[in-house]
């Protein structure tokens, strides 16, 4: 029975440290405005493109 507890509390444990890493990512995530999102965006979708080209 005893197995079962500590299991249940490092089930519990991984819990909260999974929480705390998906709000701490959203804060970080949130700092930026939504102009720099879109530069971002076309950066990485102007990289993309340059790599599919030149595999071609």
């Amino acid at each position: 029975m005893r197995v079962w507890k500590l299991l249940g509390l490092a089930g519990i444990l991984a819990g909260v440290a999974t929480g705390a890493a998906v709000a701490r990512d959203e804060r970080v995530r949130r700092h930026y405005d939504a102009g720099e999102i879109r530069d971002r965006l076309h950066a990485r979708h102007d990289e993309a493109v340059a790599r599919e080209s030149s595999d071609s």
